[in-house]
C-alpha cells in the first residue's frame, strides 16, 4: 500500500472508501462509552448525540460499545445493546438521524468478558440474574495477579481464578458476535468494527497473561489468535462481502498499560494475518497517542513507526489511529486530576498520514468539546478547550 500525498489539512479532507463505504474525509468520531442509555436502549439523547457530529462535518461516526446478544456480555444496565427486535428499533432510529444528517455510521461490537461482584452495575432481578452465570474469560483470570490499573479496588479481590470458558461457552459468544452483526445490518449500520483490544473478551484470548488454555485456543501466539478469527469470520458471514468490517486492537490493557500481545513486528504479524486472512478491511490501531512508536527499540525509521503504521505495512490493508488528537494530557492522566491542556498536533496529523502511517484519524475528546470540530479542523481554527466537568467525560 503507497502512502498518501499529505502535505497540508486538507489532506484530512479527501475521501476514502472501503468496501460498500464511502466517506467524504478522513474523520472519525471515537468510540466512547458514556454509559447514558436507559435499559440498554438509546434514546432521543443518544440519537442527537451522534447526529450532531455527523452535521458537524465528521464523516464516519464510531459508536460506544455495543453489547452482542449474549446474556454476560456488558457489566453496566446503562450500557446500549443489540440484542432483538426492540434494540434494533432503537438504533435504526440514531442511524436514520446520521444519515439524514450527512454521515455515515458503524457499530462497535462488544464483550467486555467481566467478572461479576463489586462489577456488576444492573438493578435486581438482572444483577442476581448474572450472579448466577460464571463470567467469560478463557482462563478465568481477569489480568495478570498483582497488576491492577483498572478500577483496582473492586478488581483486584476478583483476580483468583474463576472458571474457564468451556467450549460452548466459546461457541456461544462467536455466535453472539455474529447474530449482532446481522442484527446491525437491519439497524441500518453503515459496517461493523469490533472491539478487539483493552482486555476485553476478544483481546482477552490474545493477551498470554489471561489466556492460559492448553487446548486449541491457547499456546502460542498463533493459537491464541485463533478466538478472535473465528469471530471475525463468523461476523463477515453474517455482514456478507459488501459490508465494511473494522477491528480495534491494542497492545495495552485495561488491566496493564504496559501489556504487550506482539513483542516485534513479526509477532504482530501472525497476529494481525489471521484477522485479515479472516476478513477484516480495516485495523483501529488504539493507542494512547496516535504518534507513539510501537518498537522503539528497533534500529532507524522501523523504531518511529506506530501500530497503526505496522498494522498497514504488515497487512496492506488500510488502518486508522487514534489517541490525543488536539489534546496534550491523556485520559488517565486527567482521572488524577492533573489539567487539562490543547495542543495544536494536527499538523502532526497530516504528516503521519503522508507518511503511510494510517488512512483514518479517530477524534475523541475533541468531538465532546465541539460537535462541529470537523469544521475548526478545516478552516485551522483556534482548537476547542475541553473541560472533563463540562463535556461530560467518557467513562471508558
Amino acid at each position: 500500500m503507497t502512502p498518501l500525498v499529505a502535505t497540508s489539512r486538507e489532506a484530512l479532507f479527501r475521501p476514502f472508501r472501503v468496501r460498500s463505504l464511502e466517506l467524504d474525509n478522513r474523520l472519525v468520531m471515537s468510540p466512547m462509552t458514556r454509559m447514558g442509555c436507559p435499559g440498554g436502549l438509546p434514546d432521543e439523547v443518544n440519537r442527537d448525540y451522534y447526529a450532531d457530529r455527523a452535521a458537524g462535518g465528521t464523516a464516519l461516526i464510531v459508536t460506544e460499545g455495543i453489547g452482542v446478544d449474549h446474556p454476560t456480555s456488558v457489566d453496566h444496565s446503562m450500557i446500549p445493546r443489540l440484542d432483538g427486535p426492540e434494540s434494533v428499533a432503537a438504533w435504526r432510529a440514531v442511524t436514520d438521524a446520521v444519515h439524514a444528517a450527512g454521515g455515515r455510521i458503524l457499530a462497535q461490537l462488544w464483550h467486555v468478558g467481566p467478572l461479576w461482584g463489586a462489577n456488576a452495575r444492573f438493578d435486581r432481578p438482572d444483577r442476581d440474574r448474572l450472579m448466577q452465570m460464571h463470567p467469560m474469560r478463557p482462563s478465568g483470570r481477569w489480568g495478570t495477579p498483582g497488576v491492577t490499573t483498572y478500577s483496582e479496588r473492586s478488581i483486584a479481590r476478583w483476580l483468583p481464578e474463576v472458571a474457564p470458558m468451556t467450549e460452548a461457552d466459546i461457541a456461544e459468544t462467536i455466535a453472539a458476535f455474529a447474530r449482532s452483526a446481522a442484527l446491525a445490518t437491519r439497524a441500518g449500520f453503515d459496517g461493523v468494527t469490533l472491539h478487539g483490544g483493552h482486555g476485553y473478551l476478544l483481546d482477552a484470548f490474545v493477551w498470554a497473561d489471561t489466556n492460559q488454555r492448553t487446548d486449541s485456543w491457547g499456546g502460542d501466539l498463533a493459537a491464541r489468535s485463533r478466538y478472535p478469527a473465528a469471530v471475525v469470520s463468523a461476523v463477515r458471514e453474517a455482514i456478507g462481502p459488501d459490508t465494511p468490517l473494522f477491528y480495534r486492537f491494542s497492545q495495552h490493557t485495561q488491566q496493564d498499560y504496559t501489556a504487550r500481545k506482539a513483542t516485534t513486528p513479526d509477532e504482530l504479524a501472525v497476529y494481525l494475518g489471521a484477522l485479515a486472512d479472516a476478513g477484516v478491511d480495516l485495523f483501529d490501531a488504539s493507542t494512547r497517542r496516535f504518534d507513539d512508536p510501537a518498537f522503539p527499540d528497533l534500529e532507524g525509521d522501523d523504531g518511529e513507526v506506530t501500530l497503526a503504521g505496522w498494522a498497514r505495512r504488515l497487512t496492506g490493508l488500510p488502518s486508522g489511529a487514534v489517541g490525543g488528537v488536539g489534546i496534550g494530557t491523556s485520559l488517565r492522566e486527567q482521572k488524577t486530576g492533573k489539567p487539562t491542556h490543547s495542543a495544536d498536533n494536527i499538523d502532526a496529523v497530516v504528516d503521519a498520514m503522508g507518511r503511510g502511517e494510517f488512512d483514518l484519524i479517530s477524534v475523541g475528546r475533541l468531538h465532546l468539546a465541539d460537535p462541529a470540530i470537523a469544521r475548526v479542523l478545516r478552516d485551522a481554527a483556534p482548537l476547542p478547550e475541553f473541560v472533563r466537568e463540562v463535556h461530560e467525560m467518557p467513562l471508558r
